[in-house]
């Protein structure tokens, strides 16, 4: 199993709106590396589910039960999706000054790269997120 961490912002698809839809496709991503990433992910990968912007926190853990196929809302290229699901809301968000506080998350790809919308995820860094959200 792999590791990874998935942003959205909250006014576009939220946490919330994950739950509601029970299941949804992670589409629009224009980005080579994190397109590459995605790739990379296969059903039963856990995700931290991040929200961007103004909130910057990890919310929850979906899980990829989908892995990818082209993007319908591409116009051109060779963009992927992959369909996600809830599996838990964390007790409490984690945010993005915790995660930076954290020495032993110095090197983890949301710290060194944090504009980077699909990122792989050590299992250590995974683990450690979610013992701060409990």
């Amino acid at each position: 199993m792999n590791y990874w961490l998935i942003k959205s912002e909250p006014g576009t698809y939220s946490w919330d709106d994950l739950e509601r839809d029970k299941k949804t496709l992670w589409d629009g991503v224009r980005n080579f590396q994190a397109r590459n990433n995605m790739k990379a992910m296969k059903v039963g990968d856990l995700c931290l589910y991040y929200h961007s912007v103004n909130e910057k926190q990890v919310i929850g853990v979906a899980k990829v039960v989908k892995e990818f196929y082209p993007d319908p809302t591409a116009k051109e290229g060779d963009w992927v999706v992959v369909d996600v699901a809830p599996e838990q809301k964390l007790n409490k968000p984690v945010t993005l000054a915790q995660v930076k506080a954290e020495e032993r998350l110095s090197d983890m790809v949301l710290v060194r790269n944090s504009r980077l919308s699909v990122q792989p995820v050590k299992k250590e860094e995974f683990d450690m997120i979610i013992a701060m959200g409990q």
